[in-house]
């Protein structure tokens, strides 16, 4: 049967709910706030008729919400995998990004990754819900916490959960060109700690080694190691604890991406290679948290085609492509899952203070969404 698209969907009034989504901050390392969103989406969901349960965080970090949907069905269903922290700290929206909209942009901190894909997916599913039309198989919708960090405590969760299920979709920012991902990059993170000679700044400099000094040229090694097959960058930088002493420590986090898995296995092992500058400071490289990399297969590109179809009937194109920048989806795609990934609102400036979405595509991404939770 084919699907139903004239839902009435508005596009203000999705904003006006979106808005308290944005304007409830929930940055990853905020574990409280995290968990004030959470509620507030569990609530949500709870209202809509789904049997939801709230799991609880580890690693210091937040919590997560897990919702199930009624449905006669008890096949293996559709996994809607979303993430509600951002990487705007608590304070954002009164101190350079408040909820604002301007013409057909609407700005906020998360309000495009991805506030603003997982809202329009929860009323995808909510539109159906009140004209009465069932989705093809049973929805469950994971919200999780830590996704902007690579998601440590949550990737267990994630895999076990998308194991269950037939489909994954992803509502992650829509691509530049409206179109949306099947496939992303391998991603590693690193942690860097150089070690330095303390000593007094201004009486005896020449005694000291700076761990500060040690880590800017590192830096500078790492990131002169990028090429087109991989990139290096660092990104987090802490050390020193008063002016006038010689740092001792110096803490760093470094961020490897590569299209292919063997590239970025070359670049792990690079970085686990990197060596101190000399006999008297240290410098010490741990592995941190990392993405596979995920390449569709015919299963990904089957629903992909399945979606472009809906796209058409609603008058748009839907391009699709690998991408860079990790996603969870990285995860249930390469575990083999069909999952299509960047189905979220369109937008631009993401982890900027000009965060922002297109509110005009707010309403045929929620068709779509609908018309893919009927047909998949």
């Amino acid at each position: 049967m084919e699907a139903k698209l004239d839902l009435p969907f508005d596009a203000e009034e999705m904003l006006a709910g979106l808005r308290t989504w944005v304007e409830c901050e929930s940055p990853t390392h905020d574990a409280a706030a995290v968990n004030r969103m959470m509620a507030l989406a569990g609530r949500h969901l709870a209202i809509m008729g789904a049997s939801v349960e709230t799991i609880p965080g580890r690693m210091g970090l937040g919590d997560c919400v897990r919702a199930r949907f009624p449905h006669k069905s008890s096949e293996p269903g559709i996994l809607v995998l979303a993430h509600l922290d951002t990487v705007h700290p608590v304070g954002t929206l009164q101190n350079g990004l408040a909820f604002l909209r301007e013409g057909d942009k609407a700005y906020g901190p998360g309000i495009q990754d991805m506030k603003g894909g997982t809202y329009l997916a929860i009323e995808a599913i909510r539109q159906l819900a009140m004209a009465g039309i069932a989705t093809s198989k049973p929805v469950t919708v994971l919200l999780t916490c830590d996704e902007e960090i690579g998601s440590p405590s949550t990737r267990d969760l994630i895999e076990a959960e998308a194991a269950r299920h037939s489909i994954v979709l992803v509502p992650e920012p829509a691509r530049p060109d409206g179109g949306v991902v099947t496939g992303r990059y391998a991603i590693a993170r690193f942690n860097l700690r150089t070690t330095g000679r303390p000593s007094h700044a201004g009486a005896r400099l020449g005694e000291g080694r700076s761990a500060i000094r040690e880590m800017a040229k590192q830096i500078v090694a790492i990131e002169e190691m990028t090429t087109e097959a991989c990139t290096y960058s660092v990104g987090v930088i802490h050390g020193g604890q008063w002016v006038n002493c010689v740092a001792t420590y110096c803490d760093a986090e470094s961020l490897s991406m590569a299209k292919r898995q063997e590239d970025l296995d070359a670049a792990v092992e690079k970085m686990l290679s990197l060596k101190a500058s000399g006999n008297d400071v240290q410098l010490e490289v741990k592995r941190g948290v990392t993405r596979p990399v995920w390449e569709p297969d015919g299963k990904v590109l089957a629903l992909h085609a399945m979606a472009e179809s809906i796209a058409g009937r609603l008058g748009f194109g839907l391009p699709h492509q690998s991408a860079g920048g990790g996603s969870d989806g990285n995860f249930t795609g390469a575990m083999g899952i069909p999952t299509l990934d960047g189905l979220g609102i369109q937008g631009a400036l993401a982890h900027t203070l000009e965060e922002h979405v297109q509110v005009s595509s707010m309403v045929p991404r929620a068709k779509l969404f609908a018309g893919l939770l009927q047909s998949v």
